[in-house]
């Protein structure tokens, strides 16, 4: 079992560490890299739906296992707030500046670590300004460069979909939004999975990604286009330099990870299922259906980053304390057998997955990304005659990091 004894005196009586005086599940590690489920089923069994784990660094949370208490949380800021100032292992120095969590968890200028008055200031200016991109022919992005990535090995009959496709697309596109150079976004590719993986590395290409998208914010200021930077930038609700900063970073690495997840899960589910894949291609199955079902069963972020509890409340049989944090298991919530009795009934027309989130931070670029998808898989069956895999479905295979579970590859055959 990967767990941890912990008995240090110097831990809170009403933590996560100190439930049942002995052993946490590491949420990292090797059998979280290759079992998530596995373990948020013993998770459930053993601790119903509110577990405690640890994160990288032994650091405590409480993990929201169940569909209703993740949507108590999500809909609830004022018991279970956005704002990490409040985090009591930060504010009492069990977490240090230079944890790779800070990335994730840590507190920024931006409308995702904020609540009330000040997240609306912030949020609304994201929405006008994605808005605003989305209007501007995402979906003539996306057919532009699926078709420019598609050419690239469409003579050689053969191709990995996950490094020649779905991890570039959508940040293709959002270099296109953002306003930033094309060479630029493919750099922060690695830096926006390191930004999840975590590691010793994490805090460098966090800080790669800041300095990128501050040089960016630079050119736009002085030379305003038709992009997000820009829109951001003017936008009445008068953000400052470090607040454009963090919003850029923000949709760049979420709308990059879920996206590009999101694509390659929907490819695997298509080309594993022959029934879909003639319905897609012969016009009868519609890509949202598809799109629909990958987000109940295997949403493009497994764990979502972190509320911390405003005062002592109760939560899934749990006596949570003020300032502890709280990650959201919106794969597991998905599952919830109370809610979800049985996996196997279709999900068909049923939007109320927690994939997007929900409540007041709820993702606001979710229709740029379905619509890079829609576009990526149309143009790709479409381009790509007699496409199949290359290998056994199962053969292929994923790595998960606490926060996501990601396809390592999925290579295909196909006429030249």
């Amino acid at each position: 079992m990967n767990a941890q004894p912990l008995n240090d005196p110097d831990v809170p009586s009403g933590c996560p560490v100190a439930h049942g005086g002995a052993e946490l599940t590491r949420l990292f590690g090797p059998e979280a890299s290759t079992d998530p489920l596995g373990i948020y089923e013993r998770l459930r069994k053993e601790h119903g739906s509110v577990a405690p784990v640890l994160l990288e660094g032994d650091v405590p949370a409480w993990l929201v296992l169940g569909y209703r208490d993740n949507r108590r949380v999500l809909d609830n800021p004022r018991q279970f707030s956005r704002d990490a100032r409040i985090w009591r292992d930060w504010r009492e120095g069990r977490v240090s500046e230079t944890s790779p969590l800070i990335p994730m968890i840590g507190w920024r200028p931006d409308c995702v670590s904020q609540d009330g008055e000040p997240h609306r200031r912030l949020r609304g200016a994201v929405t006008d300004g994605l808005l605003a991109a989305s209007s501007r022919g995402v979906r003539r992005h996306a057919t532009y460069f699926a078709n420019k990535q598609i050419d690239a090995f469409a003579d050689a009959g053969r191709a990995d979909l996950v490094a020649e496709y779905t991890e570039l697309l959508p940040m293709l596109v959002l270099t296109r939004i953002l306003g930033l150079p094309a060479a630029d976004g493919l750099r922060l590719i690695e830096s926006c999975a390191q930004v999840f993986k975590g590691g010793e590395d994490a805090l460098e290409h966090n800080g790669r990604i800041i300095q990128i998208l501050g040089e960016l914010a630079e050119r736009k200021r002085a030379e305003p286009g038709s992009d997000f930077a820009t829109a951001l930038l003017e936008h009445p609700a008068g953000l400052d330099h470090d607040e454009v900063v963090s919003h850029l970073r923000l949709v760049l690495i979420a709308a990059h990870t879920t996206t590009s997840n999101l694509l390659a899960r929907v490819l695997q589910l298509v080309l594993t299922d022959a029934a879909r894949l003639s319905g897609l291609v012969g016009g009868q199955l519609n890509i949202s259906s598809v799109v629909e079902e990958v987000m109940w069963d295997t949403p493009p972020l497994a764990v979502l980053p972190g509320r911390f509890a405003a005062s002592d409340l109760e939560l899934g049989g749990h006596h949570i304390q003020e300032g502890e944090l709280l990650i959201l298991g919106l794969a597991a919530g998905n599952i919830d057998p109370e809610v979800r009795p049985d996996s196997a009934v279709a999900v068909q027309g049923n939007q109320s997955h927690l994939a997007f989130s929900a409540g007041p931070h709820e993702c606001p670029g979710q229709n740029i990304g379905q619509s890079i998808i829609e576009i990526g898989v149309d143009v790709l069956l479409h381009r790509l005659p007699g496409l199949r895999l290359a290998v056994p479905s199962e053969e292929l295979s994923s790595t998960a990091s606490t926060w996501e579970s990601r396809l390592d590859s999925l290579p295909v055959e196909f006429s030249v």
